[in-house]
């Protein structure tokens, strides 16, 4: 009897390519709520201008990042508005630990991250793998189970629970390492994370994860404050409707606006969050409401929440929604307000019997 050969073989089953955009998201054909919305095709005008935009930024940081300190001090400026125009995708995930601080925290602690993963254990792996495939589960990095980009997000997560046991593990926390993890190694993102929560550079964010998630408390008390001061009928329509920030804007700051917003916007938010920190957060918050005010204060409570939560695809553009939130003037009135919660801590707590007349 003949042997079959491969070639005489049926062929087996033909798998179906599934189409994603440049940033590796499964594109959608219906809906425009998909994290890949503002996913422009590039143009040869388009892709020679990143290339120059590109050079720019490699005689900025040097090779590594060696030159990055000394241009920063020389030139803040021009640092700051090319940060702002938008970190060129192939060196965002360098320049991220940079302007972090957590590249000099990855040198300094050499096999720190491997002794965490490979022979600690966390009281929050349980936590941690339940929620595992709900991280940007349409990205094909984080879509296999059990596959690279879910044991990667398992293993930052972990040695984060373990390296800081006060925070441990939040829901919420998955969608910032999960956003680091498309740019930068596993160790790299667990850095980034401890410079992050701990405040190398900015102030500590470590709040927003510990029980009762403090920070995040006092970030929307100052939130609503901000929207009464710079938005005065807005305010009054959400006291109208009995609605607060924390109806709507917790995940803002829980994920820094990575958890629902459109990918491109969320990187560019990211690229300002991290050089100028979460000043940045209050701002797009504010720009969106700003932008949607004069819609918002005519819907009922119902009409109004489905809005705060479904903004419209035109502010969601960065090229809209970034310009506008510049425009918005914060850190002297956020350092007031910083200063006036430190003194409301600090006194202490006197009670009085109410006067009877």
């Amino acid at each position: 009897m003949e042997r079959k050969t491969t070639d005489d073989s049926e062929p087996g089953p033909v798998p179906l390519l599934t189409p994603v955009d440049r940033f590796g998201f499964l594109k959608q054909e219906h809906g425009n709520s998909s994290p890949h919305r503002f996913t422009k095709t590039r143009s040869s005008s388009n892709y020679d201008k990143e290339e120059r935009r590109v050079t720019k930024w490699r005689k900025m940081i040097g090779t590594g990042g060696s030159d990055w300190k000394l241009y920063v001090r020389r030139k803040p400026h021009v640092v700051k508005r090319r940060i702002r125009k938008g970190i060129p995708d192939c060196l965002r995930g360098l320049v991220w630990q940079l302007i972090s601080g957590s590249r000099d925290l990855l040198l300094m602690n050499p096999g720190v991250y491997e002794q965490l993963v490979i022979y600690e254990t966390s009281a929050s792996e349980l936590d941690i793998i339940r929620d595992i495939s709900r991280t940007f589960p349409s990205h094909v990095f984080f879509q296999k189970r059990h596959g690279p980009g879910q044991r990667s997000l398992y293993n930052v997560l972990k040695a984060y629970s373990v390296y800081d046991r006060d925070v441990g593990y939040v829901h919420g926390m998955g969608f910032v390492a999960g956003l680091l993890l498309l740019y930068m190694s596993e160790e790299d993102v667990f850095w980034l994370l401890v410079a992050l929560l701990k405040g190398v550079v900015h102030s500590p964010m470590e709040g927003l994860y510990q029980a009762g998630l403090p920070l995040v408390q006092q970030y929307l008390l100052q939130l609503d404050q901000l929207v009464r001061e710079l938005m005065p009928k807005l305010g009054e329509h959400f006291t109208q409707e009995m609605i607060n920030p924390s109806m709507y804007a917790s995940q803002w700051f829980i994920t820094v606006f990575s958890y629902s917003f459109p990918f491109p916007t969320a990187l560019r938010i990211w690229d300002v969050f991290l050089a100028e920190g979460v000043k940045m957060v209050f701002k797009v918050g504010l720009a969106l409401l700003k932008y949607c005010q004069d819609d918002l204060v005519k819907l009922p409570f119902e009409e109004l929440m489905h809005a705060l939560r479904n903004f419209p695809e035109d502010v969601m553009d960065p090229n809209t929604l970034l310009p506008l939130a510049y425009s918005i003037k914060l850190s002297k009135r956020l350092e007031e307000m910083k200063q006036d919660s430190e003194r409301a801590v600090a006194k202490p707590t006197q009670t009085t019997n109410p006067v009877q007349l």
